[in-house]
């Protein structure tokens, strides 16, 4: 079994394309009838598909895993219990999950890297949907203590009421686009037509 592309992904931080890696390799694999259930690297491709934010193809690779396999491989559970936890929307134990479990050095890189991910998208989903919120709130989404998630809050530029013990959030600036009217338009026309001739 040629795992080299998966290596390949894997080294070059190439994080987004290993679900789908993993899917083609082993579609290919089992198209030659060579067994592979205990050798194929389940974590990395449930890992994979949480990366890629597909928790379908993760869930369905879920249950297709071989019951031993579950039993054996310990790794293999911590990667669906992220799964788990995205799925049920439950942010502190995604980020719980990450730190609870001693990656192996294939998947550490993988996991830090959708630690990070993760972090940065629900601090943009907390910008687009909130206007205030607490630090113990902040803390909770962004898998972080109080006082690191003020001082992350603080550097993109939100405020922090200490009586309140609450994070105003600083929206970003939208920039709107100009509209010419029909007129204006027209006038143009008629301007550069006028220098053409």
């Amino acid at each position: 079994m040629d795992l080299s592309e998966l290596q390949d992904a894997l080294a070059s931080k190439s994080f987004g394309k290993i679900g789908e890696i993993c899917d083609n390799l082993m579609l290919q694999v089992a198209s030659t009838g060579i067994s592979f259930q205990q050798d194929w690297p389940y974590s990395i491709h449930l890992l994979g598909h949480v990366y890629a934010n597909d928790l379908n193809s993760a869930r369905f690779l879920w249950k297709s895993i071989p019951s031993g396999v579950k039993e054996s491989r310990a790794e293999v559970v911590a990667a669906w219990k992220i799964g788990q936890c995205l799925w049920n929307r439950d942010y502190a134990g995604v980020h719980a999950s990450i730190r609870g479990f001693d990656w192996s050095p294939e998947a550490v890189g993988l996991v830090t890297a959708f630690g990070e991910s993760y972090a940065k998208r629900n601090f943009q989903l907390l910008v687009s949907a909130y206007s205030t919120i607490s630090v113990a709130d902040t803390a909770l989404f962004l898998g972080m203590s109080e006082d690191d998630a003020t001082s992350y809050a603080l550097q993109h530029g939100w405020t922090w009421d200490s009586t309140a013990r609450m994070l105003a959030i600083q929206k970003p600036k939208t920039v709107s686009e100009q509209k010419l009217d029909s007129s204006k338009l027209q006038s143009l026309v008629e301007y550069v037509f006028h220098l053409e001739h």
